[in-house]
């Protein structure tokens, strides 16, 4: 398919992805006249864009156009949708056009629509962090990728080390590929605990922390995160997921239900096996005080969108949040 809309905040896994395909069409010793990236600030950069779309490739190879940062998928001027509509269904196919932004594309208008039928879309939004079993399984892949062999614990634990930092990934990757060149076995556990950088200190275990009641701990995971410019709505966003699935959990167990699946299925967990482990992780707690927990963190989340300062809304509902589990 010629045309492409690349989406999400993701910018590493995006702009790997632009670099493959554009690996992917240009010829190398063509790629100057083939190659066209076209950025907003340029009058009327979609029109641009569209037009040497249409031109013909020069010398080998094909020609690719990449619309950066376009604001088609958010709102588009009657005039735009026309030529939208004239032209995507024409283009030569030895034109490549690629559209990338930021933000989902809103779905009712036009020239979205248009695009779901004449585009290949693709998200490259970040996991969320408490989706861990989707995080092992892009650890997992990656390492196929840069070529690295991992044992099973080792995956886990670069998963859990790098979070959903899809670019500390790669880095971590391409290291450990340098390390194990001259063997032939998969590199262990232990290999990654000693190469790769101890970026545990993440939003899960701030959870953890604050399940145990531990405000040390839970306040030193707090400072750690915003040294490393952890964004404060992300680290709510994390908590908010996190707290909420062992509430659903801990209600299913307590409505009598035993079927993993089905308790998996209402707190929106996509491996049913981790139901398991959950469920020891909720075993000494009261649902009462889960229940006490999301009002606390929505607060806090409504506090930092309007502005509060985030390390202070942080550390007060920290100290709030680990009073309940005391």
């Amino acid at each position: 398919m010629p045309i492409y809309l690349y989406w999400g905040e993701d910018d590493f896994a995006l702009q790997q992805a632009v670099g493959k395909l554009r690996e992917t069409v240009l010829d190398p010793q063509w790629a100057s006249f083939n190659y066209d990236k076209i950025s907003p600030e340029q009058p009327d950069a979609a029109i641009q864009a569209l037009n040497q779309a249409m031109t013909p490739t020069f010398g080998a190879g094909q020609r690719l156009v990449w619309l950066v940062d376009t604001t088609i998928t958010q709102h588009c001027s009657e005039d735009l949708l026309a030529e939208l509509q004239r032209t995507l269904p024409v283009l030569p196919k030895s034109s490549v056009l690629l559209m990338t932004c930021r933000s989902k594309p809103d779905g009712r208008l036009k020239s979205t629509k248009l695009l779901q039928n004449h585009a290949d879309i693709r998200e490259f939004s970040p996991i969320p962090p408490w989706k861990t079993d989707q995080i092992v399984q892009q650890v997992r892949q990656a390492a196929q990728e840069v070529g690295v062999k991992l044992t099973p614990d080792a995956i886990e634990l670069l998963a859990d080390c790098v979070g959903n930092d899809t670019r500390l990934l790669f880095s971590e990757l391409k290291k450990l590929r340098l390390f194990g060149l001259d063997s032939q076995q998969a590199l262990s556990a232990d290999t990654v605990a000693f190469l790769v950088t101890a970026n545990t200190q993440n939003s899960l275990q701030l959870a953890v922390a604050i399940r145990g009641g531990d405000t040390g701990k839970a306040l030193g995971l707090v400072a750690d995160l915003i040294d490393r410019n952890e964004p404060a709505l992300r680290i709510v966003a994390t908590l908010i997921g996190q707290f909420r699935t062992w509430l659903w959990v801990k209600l299913m167990i307590q409505e009598g239900e035993r079927d993993e699946k089905a308790i998996a299925t209402a707190a929106e967990v996509g491996n049913p096996k981790r139901i398991y482990f959950l469920k020891q992780e909720v075993n000494t707690l009261t649902l009462q005080k889960l229940s006490a927990t999301l009002p606390v963190l929505l607060d806090l989340e409504v506090s930092l969108k309007q502005g509060a300062e985030a390390t202070t809304a942080l550390q007060t509902k920290v100290i709030e949040l680990c009073h309940i589990y005391k």
